[in-house]
C-alpha cells in the first residue's frame, strides 16, 4: 500500500478511521435463523506466536487451530494496547485507550506514586481512569438491548465495585473482578470473590469454560453473547507435573540454547519458546477452549454461532513471569514494538465457508464491536464504537480502505517498556518516545522486526505521522507523561546495572533448573514458577 505523503490526506485518512461508520447491513447475513450467537474467548497475556496455528513449533494448540481452520485469522491483529486493562475496556467500548481514559493496566503507580518502584526513571508516568465510565454503552450492553442474553467468566480488571461485568451489561458473571492475575492460582482454591471453589486441584481454565458450557446449555433456546476471558496464560505461570514433564523433553530434544535472554534497555527479553511449564498452561487453556467447542458441537449450536478467539496483549517476553519470546516480532508485553502490541485475532463465522483463509489486513481490538454488530445483523452503534470499524467485508473477501491506527501508553509498566506513542499508516510504523521526545519510523512491509529505524531517511513522513498522531490525541485531550524533577542519571544507572548482574544471572539460573530432569518446584506443582526470587 502506497503512503499519502501528502499532509492533508494523511489526517483525512486519520479522520475517516476514528469515524465509525455503519455497515449498511441491518439484517442477518444468514437466514437459518434470525440472531446468531456469540462467543468471544479472551485470552491474557497470549503472544502472537504463541499458537501452533501462529507459527510455534513448541507450544501445541490443537482446539483453537481447530477455531483458525474453520474461520479467518488476522496476521496483523492488534490489541487495542500493550497492557491489559486498556484494551479489555476497548474492546467491551470499542473506543481506543486515549479516548476512554484507561491507559495503563488498573491498579498501576501513577505521577509521583511511581518512585516507590525504585526505577529510577526519568519520567513519572500519566494519570489515567481506574474505572470504566458507566455512561458508556458497551458491546454487550448493545448485545442485550436487541434481546441477547449476556454471559461473563473469568478475567475482566477494568473497574472493582461498581464497575463490575454485570454494571457494563452481562446479565451473569462468574470469576470477574478488580484482579488482574488468578489470586488463588490456576488450581482451586481460587481465593475469587466472584466464583465458588471447586474441588482441592480444579483447573482454573477449564472450571471458567465449564461455567460458560453451563450457561450456553440452560440458553440455547435464545440468542446469546458469552464472554470468555481467561486468566490465562497471565502469571504465576502453573501446570502439573505431566505437562510439564511432557514440555520439558520436548525442549530437550529440540535443543535447549545455553543463553536464554538478551538484555534490554530496562530488562533481561526472554529470546527463546522453551518454558515448560508456562507451555503447559497453553495447553491447559486450549484444553478448555475444546471442551467448549465440542460443547456447542453436542449442542447443535456450532452452526449459529460466531467463535472469536484473541488476546490482550503480547506475550510475556519480560517481566512478570517473563514466559515466552515473541520472536521474530521485537518486544513482548508492554513494549511499543509489534511484540507488545500484536496479539491471535480469529474469527469463526459459520455460514460465511471462510475456512483456513488469512488476512494481511492490520485490524485492532476495537473492532470487535462493530464487526460482531454486524455479523448478527443488529443495529451500529456508532457514537460508542468510535474508533472501530467493521471487518465484514474481510470476512467475505473483500477489501477495506487504509486507514491508521493509534496506541497511547504514556506509562513504563512493569515489562520494559517506555512512555511512547504509536500511529500506524499503511506500511508506516511511528514510534513517539516521550523520554526525549525521539520518533523512530519502521517500514513494516520489508522490515517487519523493527529492526532498522528509517526516521532521517524520510522527515516529511515522520513529520505527517507526527501530526497525525498528536492531532488525534490532544483533540480527546490524551494524559501524558512528566519529567521528573527528582530523576538522578547516577542512581538509574546503577540500578540497571544492578539488573543485569543479578536478575539477568537469576534468570538464567531459573530457566535451566525448570529444563533440568530433576525440577520440583513443590509438592503439589501449583507454585510452578515460584523458584528464584
Amino acid at each position: 500500500m502506497s503512503f499519502l505523503s501528502n499532509r492533508f490526506k494523511l489526517l483525512l485518512l486519520l479522520l475517516s478511521f476514528f469515524v465509525s461508520c455503519k455497515s449498511g447491513q441491518n439484517k442477518p447475513l444468514q437466514t437459518e435463523k434470525k440472531y446468531p450467537n456469540v462467543l468471544l474467548i479472551i485470552a491474557d497475556d497470549l503472544g502472537a506466536h504463541d499458537l501452533s496455528t501462529t507459527n510455534s513449533n513448541y507450544y501445541e494448540t490443537p482446539n483453537i487451530d481447530k477455531i483458525a481452520a474453520e474461520g479467518v485469522q488476522f496476521d496483523q491483529g492488534y490489541a487495542s494496547c500493550q497492557v491489559c486493562s486498556p484494551s479489555r475496556a476497548s474492546i467491551m467500548t470499542g473506543k481506543s485507550p486515549a479516548r476512554h481514559g484507561i491507559t495503563d493496566w488498573i491498579g498501576a503507580l501513577e505521577g509521583e506514586k511511581w518512585r516507590k518502584k525504585k526505577r529510577f526513571n526519568k519520567l513519572l508516568p500519566a494519570y489515567y481512569k481506574h474505572t470504566l465510565d458507566s455512561s458508556y454503552i458497551t458491546m454487550p450492553e448493545a448485545f442485550r438491548e436487541n434481546g441477547y442474553t449476556t454471559f461473563f467468566a473469568g478475567k475482566w480488571h477494568i473497574g472493582g465495585e461498581g464497575s463490575l461485568p454485570e454494571n457494563h451489561g452481562f446479565d451473569y458473571n462468574v470469576g470477574g473482578f478488580h484482579a488482574g492475575s488468578p489470586v488463588g492460582g490456576y488450581f482451586s482454591p481460587y481465593k475469587n470473590p466472584k466464583m465458588k471453589d471447586g474441588p482441592v486441584g480444579e483447573n482454573l481454565s477449564m472450571r471458567l469454560a465449564q461455567e460458560t458450557v453451563n450457561f450456553m446449555k440452560e440458553n440455547k433456546e435464545k440468542p446469546f453473547f458469552a464472554c470468555l476471558s481467561f486468566y490465562a496464560v497471565h502469571g504465576p505461570i502453573q501446570t502439573t507435573e505431566q505437562k510439564w514433564r511432557k514440555y520439558r523433553d520436548k525442549a530437550v530434544t529440540q535443543g535447549v540454547a545455553e543463553k536464554g535472554y538478551e538484555m534490554g534497555k530496562f530488562l533481561p527479553i526472554r529470546q527463546h519458546q522453551d518454558n515448560p511449564v508456562y507451555a503447559g498452561l497453553v495447553e491447559s487453556m486450549d484444553d478448555a477452549v475444546g471442551n467448549v467447542m465440542r460443547s456447542l458441537e453436542e449442542m447443535g449450536l456450532s452452526e449459529n454461532t460466531i467463535v472469536v478467539f484473541t488476546g490482550d496483549n503480547g506475550g510475556v517476553s519480560a517481566g512478570d513471569s517473563f514466559s515466552t519470546a515473541n520472536l521474530p516480532l521485537k518486544g513482548g508485553k508492554g513494549y511499543q514494538f509489534e511484540g507488545g502490541l500484536r496479539t491471535p485475532y480469529i474469527i469463526k463465522v459459520p455460514w460465511l465457508n471462510s475456512n483456513n483463509q488469512h488476512n494481511a489486513t492490520p485490524v485492532t481490538g476495537t473492532d470487535f464491536y462493530p464487526t460482531l454488530l454486524d455479523l448478527a445483523g443488529l443495529p451500529q452503534y456508532p457514537e460508542q464504537h468510535q474508533d472501530g470499524i467493521s471487518l465484514v467485508p474481510l470476512l467475505k473477501g473483500q477489501e477495506l480502505e487504509e486507514r491508521a491506527i493509534v496506541w497511547h501508553y504514556p506509562h513504563y509498566g512493569n515489562q520494559g517498556g517506555e512512555p511512547s506513542s504509536v500511529i500506524r499508516a499503511g506500511k508506516w510504523k511511528l514510534i513517539h518516545y516521550y523520554e526525549n521526545n525521539k520518533e523512530e519510523l519502521y517500514n513494516l512491509e520489508t522490515d517487519p522486526t523493527e529492526e532498522k529505524d528509517i526516521a532521517v531517511e524520510y522527515p516529511t513522513i515522520v513529520n505527517n505521522l507526527s501530526d497525525s498522531l498528536f492531532t488525534y490525541l490532544n483533540g480527546l485531550g490524551a494524559n501524558y507523561p512528566e519529567q521528573d524533577i527528582e530523576w538522578s542519571q547516577a542512581k538509574e544507572t546503577a540500578h540497571l546495572q544492578k539488573v543485569k548482574d543479578v536478575k539477568l544471572k537469576n534468570l538464567e539460573a531459573q530457566r535451566h533448573k525448570m529444563l533440568g530432569e530433576t525440577f520440583a518446584p513443590n509438592a503439589d506443582w501449583w507454585g510452578s514458577q515460584r523458584i528464584v526470587d
